[in-house]
């Protein structure tokens, strides 16, 4: 049995990845955590998110929990996650992160934290999503100088970083597959007299609309034709049940940063 902490419980990803544990077997609710000064602290997570009763207080204090942890899984937000590593450090604690909009810094902290202890570090956890990733290169590869590189993303109206995490997770692969160096090569928005489009442009543009769980379509332009590759995600639980798997996955692997693509085997 596996004892689990979800930080950022009580958000959107947290609810659902809380509601689908429940209902397996070897897995249990250990602890639900939040950030310092939120409203429902103190009271039952359950009851909170509408499962009931579970005996669970939502707490802000990582330092308690930690020992009884065996998994931590983070959706809360960049300056949280960084937080609460900062402060298990000492006594780490395997973690799965799908929290997005990390700075360098924070994410070379990620990997010095990863090298006392197995992390899963993806921006999206759904199979069809990293499946796509190992499409994508070997496209890349294939089409190279020939084909111009876009990628749009779309999320619902509430997410606070742009363009996603995914999409700059595709970016990158592309732009290894393509030799290309992204800090140079990315373009994230047109406007105006622009110019003809350069031939090692990676196009990144963001929609937020509505209730628009995550959607990304990428172009690879050619003369004469043009390839289309779009994944859509209909609900959270794509996310939540692979968060799931990398928490089953990462308790058993020796210290180091890991991803979705080591968790399913792609690699």
């Amino acid at each position: 049995m596996l004892n689990i902490t979800v930080s950022g419980a009580t958000g959107r990803m947290g609810t659902r990845i809380i509601t689908l544990l429940l209902n397996i077997e070897d897995l249990k609710l250990a602890n639900a955590l939040e950030r310092q000064g939120h409203k429902n602290l103190g009271r039952d997570i359950g009851e909170v998110i509408g499962a009931g009763t579970l005996g669970v207080k939502i707490t802000d204090d990582i330092k308690t929990i930690a020992g009884s942890s065996d998994v931590i899984i983070d959706f809360s937000s960049p300056s949280a996650t960084i937080e609460g590593l900062k402060s298990i450090s000492g006594n780490p604690v395997p973690v799965v992160i799908g929290t997005t909009g990390f700075s360098k810094d924070e994410i070379e902290y990620i990997r010095l934290y990863a090298q006392n202890t197995p992390v899963v570090f993806a921006p999206n956890m759904s199979v069809g999503v990293n499946l796509l990733l190992k499409v994508l290169a070997d496209i890349a590869k294939v089409t190279g100088e020939d084909y111009d590189v876009e990628i749009v993303e779309a999320h619902h109206r509430l997410k606070k970083d742009a363009p996603s995490g995914t999409a700059m997770k595709m970016a990158q692969v592309l732009a290894a597959a393509l030799g290309r160096n992204l800090d140079e090569d990315a373009v994230y928005a047109r406007h105006g007299l622009i110019g003809e489009r350069t031939r090692k442009e990676i196009g990144i543009q963001t929609i937020r609309a509505g209730d628009i769980v995550g959607e990304h379509t990428v172009y690879f332009g050619g003369l004469g034709e043009r390839i289309e590759i779009t994944h859509k995600a209909s609900s959270r639980d794509t996310f939540a049940r692979g968060a799931l798997k990398a928490a089953q996955w990462v308790y058993k692997q020796t210290p180091g940063l890991y991803d979705m693509q080591d968790v399913l085997g792609l690699k």
